[in-house]
């Protein structure tokens, strides 16, 4: 299934695309296709979709996305597609989606979610058998019992789940405790557990496990997974670095690799084939290296010595594509410094500039800064900013405020509602720590920001118009 956006709008085209004619296939031949709508859709199996569009009144929620989800039936026309879920219209969405572990000695999970708000959902999820995600009238389904019920997934609103083998891996966003009187886990915190006791027994009956616990610097940043590992992204000090989990013969999670250092530098880790193997495309790139894609190998990893365990990147088997630099950054250094905040809140900043810079203030220096929807700013390749300021012999700086999501959840919720000035005084103090170095001084030091940084921008134009020369 393709989703085709028109200008980057977030309504999209909905096509099939045959893999094997390397065509689309059109409708008159039972091809899926609807028409510009903001449409959510997935294969039940090859010839249901699960699907969510605008069908007419009542369909859409106010946020203008799908209320409703229909079962759809190759060959059959949308309009006579069962509605099988729906939300209310104050829900952002709704979705569902199957998650099929068998290849991992799992079984078939089908889930269906509502997205209340941005940040919180409920989910529904049952254990089916493969026969059950088939057309109605299909043979197959002849003599198979009626799957269970859904029920609901009784976790907290801000978290959320998925499925690895036959564990339903739950990610915290606040504080949990599942079993009254029980362990606490803490604000981003990675679990997982038995899904079958989970969602037959409930959450006082179970054994979690923790799969990664952060720290007061550290954070995950999402996970990708292989056939058999599970390849964690995690933030340590705004820097990156992998974990790498392996499902072993008790049927666990195990860590069996760890970056030994973290590095400024960001990482992605995408299975290629994970019903088949452990192979992944590994892209890194930084602030003046830009994006080069790798072909690795997560079994590569596995080692008994302590000192080949943490051997950087010895996943990677083959350099594929780098892509070719934008601009000329000979003799740029990039570094890491730290501000103290109103609250003594240290805030650390990425600075990028010439080596050996004379630090008396002269050099033109760009902040800029975000603080918002637990997005991080980090490293990654700044061509535009390459170009335009650092050729020039400009200083480029980012700030990792609060709001964003550089230590987690607890990072972006320090700096909500009543606490939303936290962002703007971190960011005062990363103005004030240049200053304070030389880097640059109030008539040398201009910031930039766009969407919720835009409103940053604002809050610096009024608050403190005396640091900067130009906002």
């Amino acid at each position: 299934l393709l989703s085709l956006s028109r200008g980057g709008a977030d309504a999209t085209y909905l096509k099939e695309f045959d893999l094997l004619t390397e065509d689309f296939v059109p409708p008159e031949e039972g091809g899926f296709t609807l028409p510009e709508a903001k449409t959510r859709a997935s294969y039940r199996s090859r010839d249901v979709l699960s699907i969510g569009s605008n069908f007419g009144p009542d369909s859409l929620t106010d946020s203008g996305y799908p209320r409703t989800v229909r079962e759809w039936v190759r060959g059959t026309k949308i309009e006579d597609a069962p509605v099988v879920f729906e939300g209310e219209k104050t829900d952002v969405s709704v979705g569902a989606y199957v998650s099929d572990q068998r290849f991992r000695n799992g079984s078939i999970y089908e889930v269906r979610y509502r997205s209340l708000t941005f940040y919180t959902s409920s989910y529904f999820a049952r254990k089916v058998q493969y026969e059950h995600l088939l057309a109605p009238d299909d043979p197959l389904r002849e003599g198979v019992e009626a799957p269970p019920e859904f029920v609901k997934v009784d976790i907290q609103d801000d978290a959320s789940i998925s499925f690895f083998s036959k564990w339903m891996i739950i990610s915290l966003r606040s504080v949990w405790e599942p079993v009254p009187g029980g362990k606490t886990y803490s604000s981003g915190t990675l679990l997982y557990v038995d899904s079958d006791s989970f969602l037959t027994q409930g959450k006082e009956s179970c054994q979690y496990h923790v799969l990664f616990e952060p720290s007061e610097r550290t954070t995950f940043q999402g996970y990708s997974c292989t056939k058999n590992y599970l390849i964690m992204s995690v933030l340590d000090n705004v820097k990156f670095k992998f974990q790498f989990y392996k499902l072993q013969d008790d049927n666990r999670l195990h860590l069996v690799y760890e970056d030994k250092e973290a590095k400024i530098r960001a990482c992605h880790a995408g299975s290629i084939d994970p019903y088949e193997n452990d192979d992944f495309w590994f892209t890194t790139s930084g602030y003046t290296q830009p994006s080069t894609l790798y072909y690795a190998d997560a079994t590569k990893v596995t080692f008994e010595d302590e000192d080949a365990q943490h051997y950087q990147d010895n996943f990677i088997v083959d350099k594929l594509k780098t892509l070719p630099p934008q601009y000329d950054s000979e003799g740029l250094a990039v570094t890491q410094r730290e501000a103290k905040s109103a609250d003594g809140t240290m805030i650390p900043y990425f600075v990028v500039s010439k080596e050996g810079m004379k630090l008396d203030g002269s050099t033109p220096t760009l902040l800029y800064g975000y603080g918002g929807f637990e997005v991080s700013l980090g490293p990654k390749y700044i061509a535009t900013s390459g170009i335009a300021w650092l050729e020039r012999g400009g200083v480029y700086v980012e700030a990792n405020i609060r709001g964003g999501g550089e230590f987690g959840p607890k990072w972006h919720q320090a700096a909500l509602k009543e606490n939303r000035n936290k962002s703007y005084e971190d960011f005062i103090a990363v103005a004030e720590d240049l200053i304070a170095n030389k880097i640059c001084k109030p008539s040398t030091l201009a910031t930039r920001g766009g969407s919720n940084g835009g409103l940053l921008m604002g809050n610096m134009y009024t608050m403190r118009p005396d640091l900067f020369g130009a906002v």
